[in-house]
């Protein structure tokens, strides 16, 4: 029979091994970043550690599907690069929500149709069926997401969105999985008051400091980025020439995500801090282990 101390060994062991063969599966959606910023911007910087990046989604498979549609969505769900899936949801004319980016059709589908001018029924003979409605896509999507509240302006409204889809959320029962972004800081401060437990991002496409990387225009961005208490910084990939500014200056618990035209959304894992929303210290850390030293 084996002693206490030999059987919490066997244990700790037993234990150890089954977190190496779990901690394993989340290697197939991490890259690190010099690739990140070789495949991005065609080169990388010496200098900047290979820290590893979690990648996402955006718009779903993007570049084999139409974004943001259901086939999009769901090829993205099912493909084990994505540890998450990233889409965009506003509000039809008769209040539906609907998974969708610009504004008008016409980029996608030549017509100038507005989202909010159209009631779902009108979207759905405009696109041929290829719109697609918030509620469908979250019974297909079983990966943590990332949804932007895609604001028109109308502070009221992106409010009562964002009410909606946390609703939803917790009636799901998948808090865990979610974290909300937009481009308007206004939001992010009124998610941040009112769910001040949903994570956030606020999203920049480009500022002063993309291609101007100076110490002061960083700063300047991480204030404005601050006064919205969002918890990632979403920046397109043009910043990724301002890499070591953006590490070097960033605040104390706050995570980088770039994002790209094509499919690709990268969470920057520079320390424990900086993980998946949802996962918890220790299996970052232990995530961490394994992709070090696999």
């Amino acid at each position: 029979m084996l002693k206490p101390l030999a059987c919490a060994s066997v244990c700790l062991f037993l234990f150890l091994l089954l977190c190496l063969l779990r901690g394993g599966d989340f290697l197939q959606h991490t890259t690190n970043l010099s690739d990140v910023m070789e495949a991005q911007i065609g080169h990388s910087e010496d200098s900047i550690p290979a820290y590893p990046c979690t990648l996402g989604a955006h718009r779903g498979a993007s570049v084999d599907h139409l974004e943001n549609s259901y086939p999009a969505l769901t090829a993205a769900t099912q493909d084990p690069r994505y540890a998450f899936v990233e889409f965009d949801v506003q509000y039809t004319k008769d209040g539906q929500i609907v998974v969708f980016h610009d504004k008008r059709l016409l980029r996608l589908f030549g017509k100038l149709a507005t989202i909010g001018n159209s009631t779902y029924s009108e979207l759905l003979k405009a696109t041929d069926g290829q719109i697609t409605r918030y509620e469908d896509v979250m019974d297909a999507v079983d990966k943590k997401v990332n949804i932007e509240i895609k604001s028109q302006g109308n502070y009221e409204e992106d409010c009562r969105l964002a009410e909606a889809i946390i609703r939803d959320i917790q009636f799901r029962g998948r808090e865990k999985d979610l974290m909300l972004s937009s481009i308007s800081s206004d939001v992010i401060q009124y998610i941040k008051a009112k769910h001040p437990s949903i994570p956030t991002g606020q999203i920049y496409w480009i500022s002063a400091s993309t291609y101007l990387p100076f110490d002061t225009l960083t700063e300047r961005l991480y204030r404005k980025f601050s006064e919205t208490q969002a918890d990632y910084l979403m920046l397109h990939v043009a910043n990724l020439r301002n890499i070591e500014d953006l590490l070097n200056l960033k605040p104390r618990g706050k995570t980088i995500m770039f994002w790209d035209f094509d499919d690709n959304m990268y969470l920057v894992r520079q320390n424990y801090r900086d993980r998946l929303w949802g996962t918890s210290v220790l299996t970052d850390f232990w995530q961490r282990l394994v992709y070090k030293f696999t």
